[in-house]
């Protein structure tokens, strides 16, 4: 992997007077998924939203592979929490809205893309059917495979399970990971939830209470491995790597109240 893909140069922002992030100074690896985690509104959404360049940082610079991030483009896609499939269009045509751009593709090139995540994300049964005739899992799966379809080399994910049940959300995970790992992605996923981060994350970005500041890089791959198994959360090395940055995030909120 290359250790310098995303690269972030003291790059701080802020609110009219509201610091929100303090100069921060970041490389993320190709085809990694890496985990920001912070306590609720601590900032960190907004420097996954500077990544996609829906926000502009107020002193430094993010680079992709080398260029620097100063608009949105389809490298990098996001997946929101709340659904965000249109409901008049089907599971296919949400996923084909994505390529709609695009135009080094070929009508049956986009097809045969649409086919490969339908199937990917496995909604191949459900490719005609519309957003509301479907689960709140399933209509996250449209908004990957979507965002896949349209060419994305990195994935940004805010929260995207936090609304789902606790089953749903495990399977998701699951399925992340799997997908992360077969379309050779990066991904940066947001999210305060702690035992999400360690079963998603290959490394752990840990940020303090608002303004956002790293306080600890946690490489979970090498204390958990690369495969991830559902029982791997009965585990004792998962539960102790779980209650250590459980403590972290416990003493940053305390800290800062």
């Amino acid at each position: 992997m290359t250790a310098d893909y995303l690269r972030f140069y003291g790059v701080a922002k802020t609110f009219g007077t509201v610091p929100v992030v303090r100069r921060t100074d970041l490389s993320i690896a190709r085809d990694a998924l890496v985990v920001f985690l912070g306590p609720s509104g601590c900032g960190k959404t907004t420097l996954m939203r500077m990544v996609g360049g829906l926000d502009s940082p107020t002193e430094g610079w993010i680079e992709l592979d080398g260029g620097r991030v100063d608009r949105p483009d389809r490298r990098r896609g996001m997946v929101f929490q709340s659904y965000s499939s249109f409901p008049w269009l089907t599971v296919a045509q949400n996923i084909a809205f994505g390529m709609r751009y695009r135009d080094d593709l070929t009508a049956a090139e986009k097809q045969e893309r649409v086919r490969h995540y339908l199937d990917l994300v496995g909604l191949t049964d459900f490719a005609d059917s519309y957003p509301s005739r479907i689960s709140g899992g399933m209509r996250q799966r449209v908004a990957i495979a979507r965002t896949l379809a349209a060419g994305s080399e990195v994935l940004l994910m805010d929260e995207p399970f936090g609304a789902l049940d606790a089953l749903t959300r495990e399977r998701l995970q699951v399925q992340l990971r799997s997908i992360q790992k077969r379309e050779a992605k990066t991904v940066v996923f947001v999210t305060h939830d702690v035992e999400e981060a360690v079963f998603l994350a290959d490394r752990i970005i840990l940020f303090s209470a608002r303004p956002a500041t790293i306080v600890a890089d946690i490489d979970v791959t090498a204390e958990l491995g690369a495969e991830r198994p559902l029982d791997i959360r009965e585990t004792r090395p998962f539960f102790d790597l779980r209650n250590h940055v459980l403590h972290l995030i416990r003493h940053e909120t305390s800290e800062a109240a």
